[in-house]
């Protein structure tokens, strides 16, 4: 079975059951959809699609907040067996292009959000057969998603799809911080429901509360056990704690991915006084899990002390494995908070040497997975690809040892990339637009520990000499930048490089972060 057959079976089993509920906190806006209308809108998006000449290898790509037209849309690509390419929301106009450049795009659907982006790369633009508007006061230039949905039928295409065919396109990047495009197939999308069902063991009387972006794996892929047994979930636009609460209050959720920041935020309003739990109907809360980034054990012991009746789980991946679950706690082994856990349903993991050779218990080294969810490999880059993908193990970049249990523990990262707020941030792409100020010779960034975000960028700046500069400024310098790049701090001392050239990020981590 491919994944679209799980979205039409569950709109013949549940038609008029609720399938997604979009919650606008801010504006105090609700809406739902039942699977019947998931399927039907999602077929009328194929159509279009399908008139529109595009087929197996066109690339579409996805530019929108969560909202409820995300996943229709996202299905409706994928029944016309063309490849979904999710971008991320935060990216600007410049990576919005390199995307759409690199992967040679067809159509691309967009939100209100982005439209002060997408005019800025009319150049990108013109390689398009279309341009899709998803909100009032369609620009000139793009087509009205809702007049499509009137305009095409809702029958299901006619399209044979086979299990290796490609289904998504996810950018990520590398320590080069050039985005690499990760092609995920139908078999591994499927994969993952089977992996998140049988972690989490929903049931169609589940409700799931999805606040992270529907672009990034993680969130959508622990969805996918909500479609795996057709129960419903929440989208929630917004990350305040007392927004989480209280969608879990009043919509009934029973399961929850937090980040480890929003987690931390729910905490610290509890221990303020600025909620009171016996407000809220939390009793049907069965799961809390977290993924992402590494998990504070400290963070989890406090939870359970306001949240004693929950069940815990953490989740460990990557996009190059279709997402989380390739390793996981386990809901019975909140003994071993700290650990990432064991492998997960049908996987594979070790821990090995720079040789590939597998290491003892207590050995650090390079952890690398085998499972159903390993992509196909990196989108025109065969290079890249046999870097990682070696006799079917995936080689994560992450250092890890494995206990006597069997339990992993991340140590390290190989990989200079800091991980705030369960957002990548990759030190180069801020290192190059440092270097590029006239009185800066050289830079460095490095993650800065943080309680809510677990860490932050932070930069040490070696100045040309006879220059002079302040903190503020440079600040100030970098609010060009995305919010989520920007430097926290900057500190001004001598950049430290190894005779190969190579920054030596350890003795800046042994000097500024303890």
């Amino acid at each position: 079975m491919i994944i679209t057959e799980l979205l039409r079976s569950n709109s013949q089993k549940y038609p008029d059951e609720t399938s997604l509920i979009e919650l606008e906190p801010e504006q105090n806006l609700r809406k739902e959809i039942t699977w019947l209308e998931f399927e039907s809108m999602a077929n009328r998006f194929a159509n279009f699609l399908l008139s529109r000449n595009i087929k197996k290898g066109d690339k579409v790509a996805l530019l929108m907040m969560n909202c409820l037209e995300w996943l229709p849309i996202y299905f409706g690509v994928l029944k016309t067996g063309a490849t979904a390419v999710p971008l991320n929301f935060r990216f600007d106009a410049n990576e919005i292009e390199k995307c759409l450049k690199t992967v040679s795009t067809k159509v691309l659907v967009y939100g209100p959000e982005f439209q002060e982006r997408i005019r800025k790369i009319d150049v990108a633009l013109n390689q398009l057969q279309s341009l899709v508007f998803v909100g009032s006061n369609c620009p000139d230039k793009a087509e009205n998603y809702y007049k499509l949905l009137a305009e095409f039928p809702a029958n299901t295409p006619d399209i044979v799809i086979s299990g290796e065919d490609e289904a998504g396109l996810y950018f990520t990047s590398g320590t080069t911080g050039i985005p690499k495009p990760i092609i995920l197939t139908h078999a591994n999308l499927y994969s993952a429901c089977i992996t998140e069902y049988t972690h989490h063991g929903q049931t169609p009387e589940d409700n799931f509360l999805c606040i992270p972006p529907l672009y990034h794996t993680g969130a959508k892929m622990h969805w996918f056990g909500s479609l795996f047994v057709g129960s419903k979930a929440i989208l929630l636009r917004g990350v305040k704690p007392e927004w989480i609460l209280k969608a879990v209050s009043e919509e009934k959720a029973t399961i929850v991915w937090l980040l480890v920041p929003w987690a931390q935020d729910i905490l610290d309003i509890i221990e303020s006084g600025k909620i009171d739990l016996k407000d809220y109907n939390l009793e049907q809360w069965r799961l809390m899990h977290i993924g992402a980034q590494p998990v504070p054990p400290s963070l989890i012991v406090q939870w359970k002390k306001y949240f004693p009746n929950q069940l815990y789980d953490t989740n460990y991946g990557l996009s190059e494995s279709t997402g989380p679950g390739c390793v996981h706690l386990g809901i019975e082994n909140i003994h071993k908070v700290g650990a990432i856990g064991v492998p997960g349903f049908g996987w594979e993991a070790k821990i090995v040497d720079g040789n590939g050779v597998p290491l003892q218990d207590g050995e650090k080294g390079e952890v690398i997975v085998k499972g159903p969810g390993v992509m196909k490999g990196y989108y025109n880059n065969s290079e890249a690809t046999a870097q990682v993908l070696k006799d079917g193990w995936l080689y994560t970049g992450d250092v890890g040892y494995r206990d006597e249990d069997g339990f992993i523990y991340l140590v390290d990262r190989k990989k200079d990339v800091i991980i705030s707020g369960g957002e990548n941030i990759f030190p180069v792409e801020i290192e190059d637009f440092l270097q590029a100020h006239e009185d800066i010779k050289d830079a460095a960034v490095i993650g800065m520990p943080d309680k809510r975000l677990i860490e932050v960028p932070m930069a040490i700046v070696e100045l040309k000499a006879g220059r002079n500069q302040t903190e503020e400024n440079l600040l100030q310098y970098c609010s060009a930048l995305a919010r989520y790049k920007r430097p926290r701090k900057i500190f001004f001392d001598k950049v430290p490089r190894n005779p190969t050239g190579k920054i030596e990020k350890p003795k800046l981590r042994e000097k500024w972060c303890n």
